[in-house]
């Protein structure tokens, strides 16, 4: 599984807007990962931020 759709998952299953810290901590992923993926998220429009530094997947 690509990081980009393990950081995807872990925020669909939140059910809420999650910071990337949060994300890191829930899928026991490395923050520096989790930035990386999320910035190619962003890129491609697949999440969009609700509130500042909270993501929730488009």
């Amino acid at each position: 599984m690509e990081m980009t759709d393990k950081v995807l998952e872990v925020m669909k299953n939140a059910g809420e807007p999650l910071n990337a810290g949060k994300i890191a901590e829930l899928g026991g992923i490395e923050r520096k990962e989790v930035d990386k993926a999320m910035k190619v998220l962003k890129k491609e429009e697949k999440i969009v931020s609700p509130k500042r530094c909270y993501w929730t997947p488009a």
